[in-house]
């Protein structure tokens, strides 16, 4: 494919998902359908609709509307590119880009910086002289991260495995155990050293949520809100603690058996029925619900579907966990709280109202992770007694 018909299929797909259309169906969809497109042509239509989908609203500013079409222009207006080598009219190519098609002026910095209208105020409380690096992170390709399985490896060993996969990586300041790829990442599922189990896809930020915890050799952790199993996978590594993985949705951890087997890790996963029976336990972690607004690089789509009332439904969700959760701690233990959001309204405020409505408890430590530190955006704090 030419690098104007990768543009053509880009608006087409894009046109899809404006509809309605999920994401990645509608990319799915266009694969099946176009046998012709090799690799390279379908991570660069791939890569096309994610940068669009992520600067929604300032490549719809600069291409003149909010149609596939408009944000292919306003995209090839971002780079910098000259419209009439793309949007020439010829064959698998988008017409000629019109008199009409005018970049139009940023409204407001919310549209420039491509966050909802509605969202910005919140936004800016939220992260202070941080926001404007923040937003621009979240209009650029987040970086691919890994951990090292230090069950079978160490650092040194997964660099060296993953080279000779043809995967250079290097070291990440959040975790000992993360990596950052540097070259290669289309690689690591059909590679050796994920094949054999030393290293595992996991944002740095979520191995440092996991780092940040004491953990000592005989304690019982629950990692409540499973999902896939990152987290429970990472403190499987601590030698000596028994490890118990839970979601309410139990369908979200029906890879987890395979990813355990293949660490070379041990976890327990409970239905919601096992838990009471289990509790209490020394350390609950609960990565809660929240608008994934630390990982919206990754998901841009949940940027412009997240709203207001959505997000108030969250924190009364992440709000009824703590106060469930802080049933099944030891007397002594440890309620770890996190969401890969950077909100206030999911983090900071939820933990103080909790600590505001149970005396009996206090915060032993909180931290954020921001996007543009080079990781997801995540939040913890840690409860105790």
């Amino acid at each position: 494919m030419t690098p104007a018909a990768r543009i053509q299929a880009s608006i087409e797909i894009l046109d899809e998902i404006l509809a309605g259309a999920p994401v990645e169906k509608a990319l799915t969809g266009w694969a099946r359908r176009s046998r012709f497109a090799g690799s390279k042509d379908r991570a660069a239509v791939r890569d096309h609709v994610f940068s669009a989908l992520r600067c929604k609203r300032s490549y719809a500013a600069l291409g003149g509307a909010e149609t596939g079409r408009g944000l292919m222009i306003g995209s090839v207006r971002a780079a910098g590119e000259g419209l009439e080598t793309l949007f020439t009219g010829a064959r698998h190519a988008p017409a000629v880009v019109s008199d009409v098609e005018q970049r139009l002026d940023f409204e407001t910095d919310a549209e420039r910086y491509d966050i909802p209208e509605w969202l910005w105020p919140r936004f800016q409380s939220s992260l202070g002289d941080h926001t404007v690096a923040v937003a621009q992170s979240l209009q650029r390709r987040a970086p691919v991260h890994l951990r090292v399985n230090l069950i079978k490896s160490d650092v040194a060993g997964a660099i060296a495995a993953l080279n000779d996969d043809g995967i250079e990586a290097i070291t990440h300041p959040a975790s000992n155990t993360a990596l950052e790829v540097v070259e290669g990442a289309r690689k690591i599922a059909q590679g050796q050293a994920y094949a054999d189990g030393l290293v595992e896809l996991q944002d740095a930020a979520s191995q440092a949520v996991v780092d940040a915890l004491d953990l000592q050799p005989g304690m019982r952790v629950l990692d409540y809100c499973a999902g896939g199993g990152g987290k429970s996978l990472a403190l499987a590594t601590h030698q000596g603690v028994e490890v118990f993985a839970h979601d309410v949705n139990a369908g979200r951890m029906r890879d987890l058996p395979a990813r355990a087997e293949r660490a070379g890790a041990r976890v327990t996963i409970l239905t919601t029925d096992d838990l009471e029976q289990c509790a209490p336990f020394d350390v609950v972690l609960a990565d809660a619900p929240c608008s994934g607004s630390g990982s919206w690089r990754r998901a841009p789509a949940g940027k412009w579907t997240l709203t207001e009332t959505r997000l108030s439904e969250l924190s009364n969700i992440q709000s009824d966990i703590l106060e469930k959760l802080s049933q099944m701690i030891t007397s002594t233990g440890v309620l770890a709280y996190a969401t890969c959001s950077m909100l206030d309204d999911e983090n900071g405020t939820i933990v103080d109202a909790f600590l505001r409505s149970s005396p009996k408890w206090s915060e032993q430590f909180r931290k954020t992770w921001l996007v543009s530190h080079g990781t997801d955006g995540f939040f913890t704090a840690h409860l105790t007694r």
